[in-house]
C-alpha cells in the first residue's frame, strides 16, 4: 500500500457550527430513520414540556402541517429575546445555532429538564430544511427564520403586537430530506403514543396533537390524575385484585418521586420507569430502590401479619411483582444515565432515596388497608409456589449434550453449523409441514422444528404450568438460552428464529400464541431482531410456463395488470404449507433468495403489552371490540 505522502495541520477539519450536527447527525439523534426523524418533534417538545416543569406553562399544541412540517406551540415565557453577551446575537437565534447554548446548564434557567444533552434546539435547526420560530413576549411577537442547514435569514425582529397575556414559543420545522432520506413522513401514531405518555407524566399538563394532512386527526391528552390513571390504562383489559390505585409521592434534596401501582389477576410484571419524562427502559438507581423495598416490605407484613411462617421461605422479587402494574416517574436536577442506549438512570443516591419514599408509603398502606393487603401477599405466596415448580420443570428443558436434541419429543432437525449468526429456525405447524420443510431445506444452516398443534396460551398460565407443556419445552430447548432467570441471550442457537404457518385462520392463531410467548418469555430476542415471520404465497399465477407466486390479493390484481389482455393464465389459492411439497416450500417461503420476511420488532411496549392482553387475555369485550376496530386491517397484522 502507497503511504500518504503528505500529513500536517491543513489536514485536519474543523467543523464550525452546526456543521458538524449535518456530518454527523446520528451523534446527535441516533439514526437518520423515521426514529430519527420523530426524535426532532421530541427535541422540540422537551424545551415546552421543561416551561411546564418549572411551572410556566399549561398548554403545548403539536401539529402535523399539510406540507409534513410540524408546528410545536406552547403557553410558557418565551425564549429570551435580549441581545446574548457571549454571541451578540439575540438570546433566540443563539440558542438554535450554538450547541449546548440552553436554560438547562448551570442551574439558573431550569432545575429539572426533561432533555439529555440540551443540543435539542440547535440539532433540529441544522438537520432542518427551514425552521421558524415565534416568541410572544411583553406584547410583541417576536421571529425569526433559518434556511439552509440553521443560518439565519435575518436576526431576530419583532413583526407584530399581541396581548399582555399571550406568552410563550411558537416553532415549526421541515426536516431536510437530504439528511432523512429513508422517510420525512411523520407518523401520528408514533407521535400520539408520545404525547399520551409525556401527558400522562405531567400531571394536569394540557397536550393537543393534530393531523392537518389529507385525513385530519385530533387528540386532546389532560390528566388531573398523573401516573395513576397511567396504570388505570394499562390495566384497562386486565382484573385488578384490589380496587385502589396505590399512589406514593415524596420530595428530598430536590429529588421528587412518584410511584403508581396496581395488582391484577394476570402474571405479568409491566414496570415502567422515568426519569425527567424520559423512559428508562434499562431501569436504574429509581428502579432498584423501588424494587427492593417492595420486597423487603412485603415479606415484613406477611411474617407481622403471621400470613408467612418463620420457617417458610422468604418471597422473592419475582414473587411479588406477579401481576404488578408500576409506574415510577423520578425528577432530578442532574440526571446521569448510563447503559448501551442512554437509558439507564445512574444516580447513586436516589437508590437509598427511592426506597425510602416507597417503603414508608407502601408499608403505611398495608397497615391501613388490612384485606387489599392480604390479597397482595397470598397472590405472591402463590407466585412463590408455582416459582419452586417451575424450577423443577425448568431442568427439563436443559441441553446438556448434542446428543439429546435427536430424542426431543418436538422431533428437532437441526441444522449443521454450530454458527449462530448464519443458523436459522423453522417452528412449523405439524409433521406433514415439517417433513415438507426439512425436505427443502439447506441442511447446513436451517433447522425445523415442527409443533403439533396449538401451544399453550401463556398470557393466561404461570411458568409452571408453561414449562410443564411438551411442545413448549421443546421450544426452550432448541433455542438453548435458558428462561427465566437463567436466560442468556449469547448461548441463543440460531439467529433467525422464524414462525413459519398457513396462511389461514389456524395459521395466524398459532403464530399469535408463538408471538405471545416470545414477547412475554423471550422479549430479549424480539428487541434484538431474531424473530422473524415467513409469509407463505397466498396464489400461484401460472401463464405459458411462468409461475409467479403472490403473497396477497393486491400483489395478485398488481400482477394481473401487467399481463398482456389475451394472456391466458390460471390462479390457484395455494395449499396448507403441508400439502406443498418440498421444492415448492422451499422457492416459495424457504430459500433466501425468493422468500419474503417480516422482522418482529416491538417500537412501543405497552401498547404491545395492551394488544397481547386484549388478544389473549380473559376478557372477551375488549377483544371483540379490538376485532371490530381492526377488521379491516387485519391482512397487514403486525406486532
Amino acid at each position: 500500500m502507497e503511504k500518504e505522502q503528505h500529513y500536517d495541520s491543513s489536514d485536519i477539519q474543523v467543523l464550525e457550527g452546526l456543521e458538524a450536527v449535518r456530518k454527523r447527525p446520528g451523534m446527535y439523534i441516533g439514526a437518520t430513520s423515521a426514529r430519527g426523524l420523530h426524535h426532532l418533534v421530541w427535541e422540540i417538545i422537551d424545551n415546552a414540556i421543561d416551561e411546564s416543569l418549572a411551572g410556566y406553562c399549561d398548554d403545548i399544541e403539536i401539529i402535523i402541517n399539510r406540507d409534513n412540517s410540524v408546528t410545536v406551540k406552547d403557553d410558557g415565557r418565551g425564549i429570551p429575546t435580549g441581545i446574548h453577551e457571549k454571541t451578540n446575537k439575540s438570546t433566540v437565534e443563539t440558542v438554535y445555532t450554538v450547541l449546548h447554548a440552553g436554560g438547562k446548564f448551570g442551574g439558573g434557567g431550569y432545575k429539572v429538564s426533561g432533555g439529555l444533552h440540551g443540543v435539542g434546539a440547535s440539532v433540529v435547526n441544522a438537520l432542518s430544511s427551514w425552521l421558524e420560530i415565534k416568541v410572544y413576549q411583553n406584547e410583541q411577537v417576536h421571529y425569526i427564520r433559518f434556511e439552509n442547514g440553521g443560518k439565519a435569514v435575518e436576526g431576530l425582529k419583532v413583526i407584530e403586537k399581541c396581548s399582555s397575556e399571550r406568552t410563550g414559543t411558537t416553532v415549526t420545522f421541515k426536516p431536510d430530506p437530504t439528511i432523512f432520506t429513508e422517510t420525512t413522513y411523520f407518523d401520528y401514531e408514533i407521535l400520539k403514543t408520545r404525547v399520551r405518555e409525556l401527558a400522562f407524566l405531567n400531571r394536569g399538563l394540557r397536550i393537543i396533537l393534530m393531523d392537518d394532512r389529507e385525513e385530519p386527526k385530533r387528540d386532546i391528552f389532560c390528566y388531573e390524575g398523573g401516573i395513576s390513571e397511567y396504570v388505570e390504562m394499562i390495566n384497562k383489559n386486565k382484573t385488578p385484585i384490589h380496587s385502589n390505585i396505590i399512589y406514593l409521592s415524596d420530595n428530598e434534596e430536590d429529588i421528587s418521586l412518584e410511584i403508581a401501582l396496581q395488582y391484577n389477576s394476570g402474571y405479568n410484571t409491566n414496570l415502567y420507569s422515568f426519569t425527567n419524562n424520559i423512559n428508562t427502559y434499562e431501569g436504574g438507581t429509581h428502579e432498584e430502590g423501588v424494587r427492593r423495598a417492595l420486597t423487603r416490605v412485603i415479606n415484613n407484613y406477611a411474617k407481622k401479619a403471621n400470613l408467612l411462617k418463620a420457617n417458610d421461605e422468604a418471597l422473592g422479587g419475582d414473587d411479588v411483582k406477579e401481576g404488578l402494574t408500576m409506574i415510577i416517574s423520578c425528577k432530578h436536577p442532574n440526571p446521569q444515565f448510563e447503559g448501551q442506549t442512554k437509558t439507564k438512570f445512574g444516580n447513586s443516591e436516589v437508590r437509598k432515596i427511592a426506597d425510602k419514599i416507597f417503603s414508608e408509603g407502601f408499608e403505611r398502606f398495608l397497615m391501613e388497608n388490612p384485606n387489599e393487603a392480604k390479597i397482595i401477599i397470598e397472590k405472591s405466596m402463590t407466585a412463590a409456589r408455582a416459582r419452586v415448580a417451575a424450577k423443577k420443570a425448568r431442568e427439563l428443558t436443559r441441553r446438556k449434550t448434542a446428543l439429546e436434541i435427536s430424542s426431543l419429543p418436538g422431533k428437532l432437525a437441526d441444522c449443521q453449523s454450530k454458527d449462530a449468526s448464519i443458523s436459522e429456525m423453522f417452528i412449523v405447524e405439524g409433521d406433514s409441514a415439517g417433513g415438507s420443510a426439512i425436505g427443502g431445506r439447506d441442511s447446513k444452516t436451517q433447522a425445523i422444528l415442527p409443533l403439533r398443534g396449538k401451544i399453550l396460551n401463556v398470557e393466561k398460565a404461570r411458568l409452571d404450568r408453561i414449562l410443564g407443556n411438551e411442545e413448549i419445552r421443546s421450544l426452550i430447548t432448541a433455542l438453548g438460552t435458558g428462561i427465566g432467570e437463567e436466560f442468556d441471550i449469547t448461548k441463543l442457537r440460531y439467529h433467525k428464529v422464524i414462525i413459519m404457518t398457513d396462511a389461514d385462520v389456524d395459521g395466524a392463531h398459532i403464530r399469535t400464541l408463538l408471538l405471545t410467548f416470545f414477547y412475554r418469555f423471550f422479549k430479549p430476542l424480539i428487541e434484538g431482531g431474531y424473530i422473524y415471520i415467513a409469509q407463505p404465497p397466498l396464489y400461484s399465477i401460472k401463464h405459458g410456463k411462468n409461475i409467479k407466486y403472490v403473497l396477497n390479493e393486491q400483489e395478485r390484481d398488481e400482477y394481473l395488470s401487467t399481463l398482456n389482455e389475451n394472456t391466458r393464465y390460471e390462479i390457484t389459492r395455494n395449499k396448507g404449507l403441508g400439502e406443498m411439497n418440498a421444492s415448492e416450500l422451499a422457492e416459495t417461503t424457504m430459500d433466501p433468495t425468493y422468500r419474503h420476511l417480516l422482522r418482529v420488532t416491538v417500537n412501543d411496549a405497552i401498547r404491545a403489552d395492551n394488544v397481547f392482553q386484549t388478544l389473549m387475555g380473559e376478557e372477551v369485550e375488549p377483544r371483540r371490540e379490538f376485532i371490530e376496530i381492526n377488521a379491516t386491517y387485519v391482512k397487514n397484522l403486525d406486532v
